[in-house]
């Protein structure tokens, strides 16, 4: 008889069946098949918090299979994720299938490869209960939050909304960002900039003024710059110091959750929730010509920087017979994994790093392709010889100020012959000066003030709202994505473009939380209950006992609140628009409905006009001329197209700006943000130039 080995998805079940052969037999639970009941609290909070548990609704064909497979097996492997919901999910099984909690069942694999398969069929363990009890009072947790507070929320604001121990919060952060923006002040700068040549030569090169009599130069106006610019008239410009040296560049380590959320979101445009879907499929195992079914990445949910000496290996291998010798460093490298991170599993990296992306890229799909790409890329990267700059920096001396001028060249291009890191930094690129020599005379081609003003920081997007939660230990790897998902569906965050920007529902909400439920609210409160669910994974601290010290000050603040409020509703501003209602006279309002934004008439419910709300952007169309307008996909991205769109047809994900193309003088778009170009999208155009940054 065939053993059976139960995993969560069809598609796990295909390539890990494809490993075992015909001793097992290999089916899926499809995810969860026991949970908290919608309908109900759910927690006997009255008797330690004990959770009833029932069948999830559909999935009763599902658990009759179970039962009629693990019938005719002499053993049953418990297969499922390796973490703590796969735990669970696990548990919850061998409960449902009543198998022994101290028989050997439960096995892991942290690459769905033919040798990962059998290293997990190797290594059976005991369920580890522990882990179970960190997932069990997750789960808790967020059921106490959500069922008690949302009927809070309906009474005191409107029904339907929801709150969320972990979205809570991250709500909070993205108002708090909303909030600095709106208060702060612009602060006037200027800076001094020249433009020299060498006395023989063509070549020019720009540089700033840094220092005046040996001071570092702040120019708060334009009369403080005109000041120094007449100072510098007719003043002789001669190299005082020319400093060399070769500056090293490492590559960054491979990906964990977090920052391969990041990376995806800023080099493919790809949210947290298309990331993981893709991740998940590129883990579970896809169908390669000529190979079948494998699992091509190893498991994605993860915050250590750990590699296998076997993965080592291979990249090492791969690199000496591409690029060669040269480009291997002197000893495969290791990074440092941060203190809090769970070190169950290996970062990020291909599963088998020979296969590359162009001899997997016929079985993928897109978004698959793009993905294993940045994911294979990254961590053969890793594995690479440092980078090496040739960089110049140059001091011009001029009637007691200095200038400074920056440049490098690429001595050795190590990793980066690869791949490099997206960066945040706006800095200016450096380009390889002219070879210059101390008391160099130069020749000044233009000098000139150039005003400036301070910039407020700027708004979340998924990339670094992720960062954010990471550093402030909120979340972990496996709720990143559904966070962000929770609180824009929510609609208590909404994209703007690619910045996420808080609803006037998400400040409210976030304003009554701060007032009444301060521990909810609080970073700090919500990381140190996050280090708690680890200490209970450790088997350092019990579940319980957790719960209950949670749960005293929960209750008293909703007790609280619930008395401060009585009878008091908290309402919900209205955002006024220039559109006239046609039928009343009043300016209409945005408001929120199941579908998103639309406009009504605040003289509801006399007057019960209501319409879609259109937003119009900057630039025309460059197929007919006419009108560009914002639009949302059904996924809630922003995209823009024609005003008239059912004879136009034109759509763009691109951004329009105000500025028209000097080639064709259509609008042109933005492409990749503020560190992409400007690209026309006329027809048989095809002009482009890349962002000043």
């Amino acid at each position: 008889m065939a053993d059976l080995v139960i995993v969560e998805s069809p598609a796990k079940a295909k390539t890990i069946q494809k490993y075992l052969g015909k001793g097992y037999e290999v089916v899926a639970s499809m995810g969860h098949i026991r949970d908290l009941p919608k309908s109900k609290l759910g927690v006997d909070t009255d008797n330690d918090f004990k959770p009833q548990y029932i069948d999830m609704k559909g999935k009763g064909d599902v658990i009759k299979d179970l039962k009629k497979h693990a019938k005719k097996c002499d053993k049953v492997y418990l297969a499922t994720d390796p973490d703590r919901e796969g735990e669970a999910i696990s548990w919850h099984i061998a409960q449902l299938l009543k198998l022994d909690m101290n028989d050997n069942n439960r096995v892991e694999f942290n690459e769905i490869t033919k040798t990962g398969v059998q290293n997990g069929m190797g290594n059976p363990h005991k369920i580890d209960i522990d882990l179970v009890n960190a997932q069990q009072a997750r789960r808790i947790l967020d059921r106490l939050v959500g069922y008690k507070l949302s009927p809070f929320l309906w009474k005191k604001v409107k029904r339907g909304l929801s709150a969320g121990r972990v979205q809570t919060v991250a709500v909070s952060i993205v108002v708090d960002r909303e909030n600095e923006i709106r208060k702060f002040v612009p602060k006037e700068y200027w800076s001094i900039d020249a433009k020299f040549t060498e006395l023989n030569s063509k070549k020019s090169f720009m540089a700033s003024l840094v220092t005046v009599d040996g001071k570092k130069i702040e120019i708060p106006d334009k009369e403080s710059a005109d000041n120094i610019l007449k100072r510098l008239e007719n003043a002789e410009y001669i190299v005082k110091s020319v400093r060399k040296r070769v500056t090293k560049k490492q590559p960054a380590p491979p990906f964990i959750t977090s920052t391969m959320q990041q990376e995806a979101s800023k080099k493919l445009g790809f949210s947290s929730k298309r990331t993981m879907k893709a991740a998940q499929e590129l883990y579970e195992g896809v169908d390669i010509e000529g190979i079948g079914a494998v699992g091509l990445i190893t498991y994605m949910r993860t915050d250590s920087l750990r590699i296998s000496d076997e993965a080592k290996k291979s990249a090492a291998d791969y690199i000496e017979t591409v690029y060669g010798k040269n480009y291997l460093p002197d000893k495969p490298r290791a990074f440092k994994t941060k203190n809090n991170a769970q070190d169950a599993h290996e970062a990020i990296r291909p599963s088998l790093p020979e296969l590359t992306p162009e001899r997997v890229k016929s079985g993928l799909t897109s978004d698959q392709y793009k993905l294993y790409k940045l994911i294979w890329s990254r961590f053969i990267a890793s594995q690479m010889a440092n980078a090496l700059l040739d960089t110049v920096s140059v001091d011009i001396e001029a009637n007691g100020c200095i200038f400074r001028a920056s440049g490098y060249s690429v001595k050795f291009n190590g990793f980066t012959v690869l791949y490099e890191e997206s960066s945040d930094s706006d800095e200016t690129d450096k380009k390889m000066l002219p070879p210059l020599a101390v008391n160099d005379k130069l020749k000044l081609e233009s000098i000139a003030g150039n005003q400036h003003f301070t910039q407020p920081p700027p708004r979340y997007t998924e990339a670094s709202l992720i960062k954010a939660m990471e550093e402030n230990g909120i979340g972990r790897p496996s709720t990143y994505a559904p966070t962000i998902t929770t609180i824009t569906a929510r609609q208590y965050v909404e994209h703007e473009g690619k910045q996420l920007k808080p609803t006037s529902l998400g400040e409210v909400i976030t304003e009554l939380m701060r007032e009444h439920f301060k521990g909810i609210v609080d970073t700090k409160f919500t990381a140190d209950m996050e280090s708690n669910l680890d200490e209970i994974e450790k088997g350092a601290k019990d579940w319980v006992t957790t719960l209950h010290d949670f749960y005293g000050g929960f209750e008293s603040d909703l007790q609280k609140a619930e008395e401060v409020m009585e009878g008091k509703r908290v309402k919900v501003p209205n955002e006024e628009t220039d559109e006239i209602c046609e039928f009343c006279g009043k300016n209409m309002v945005i408001k929120f409905g199941r579908y998103g934004k639309f406009l009504a008439c605040p003289g509801f419910p006399e007057c019960k006009n209501a319409k879609q709300l259109i937003t119009e952007t900057e630039g025309s169309c460059p197929k007919c001329g006419k009108k560009m307008l914002l639009k949302k996909s059904k996924k809630g991205r922003s995209f823009y197209g024609c005003e008239d769109y059912k004879e136009c047809n034109y759509m763009t994900w691109n951004v329009p700006t105000s500025e028209k193309c000097p080639d064709c003088g259509r609008t042109l778009f933005n492409k990749g943000g503020k560190s992409g170009k400007l690209i026309c999208e006329g027809e048989n155009c095809g002009y482009e130039r890349e962002l000043k940054k």
